[in-house]
């Protein structure tokens, strides 16, 4: 069984407040993602972010086939970190750790982000051809996203 990671972080000069309002918002993850996937959110995010809460989504992420795609939170500490875990959806295991802390100037985001590949030997070989490549574009997109709503933080 192959467990991949995907790591990302970004700083932003935004307040830790501001940071996580928008980011704990599930809303905005629309906001944040390629049109081209046609995010759209089922139910679920009518509340505040808590642990325990599902959200159901419709995505599009390849050759234009509709995914239903159900996560939980699972942890939530406000203003630091929550976690969000696939419980249907493309993936044999989704597991996202969003982090979120105070620097000078702003704030430094990371997500660690431990998935599988479901279809065994198969999933493995499309991962270094499709599965990655496209992550790592989506979170490019939402790193430019970010810098385009709040702006670039320069080190001082």
């Amino acid at each position: 069984m192959k467990i991949y990671t995907l790591h990302s972080k970004q700083k932003l000069p935004i307040t830790l407040k501001e940071a996580w309002d928008f980011l704990s918002d599930p809303k905005n993850l629309k906001t944040i993602t390629p049109d081209y996937m046609g995010f759209e959110i089922l139910s679920g995010a009518d509340r505040d972010m808590y642990p325990g809460q599902l959200i159901q989504y419709i995505v599009t992420p390849v050759a234009g086939i509709k995914t239903k795609w159900v996560t939980e939170i699972t942890h939530v500490k406000d203003l630091h970190y929550f976690v969000d875990e696939q419980r249907f959806g493309p993936y044999a295991l989704w597991h996202h750790k969003h982090f979120i802390k105070e620097i000078p100037g702003g704030v430094e985001m990371e997500d660690i982000v431990d998935y599988k590949l479901p279809f065994g030997i198969l999933g493995q070989l499309v991962h270094p051809i499709l599965v990655k490549p496209k992550l790592k574009e989506i979170f490019e997109y939402r790193t430019q996203k970010l810098n385009d709503l709040f702006g670039q933080y320069s080190e001082s």
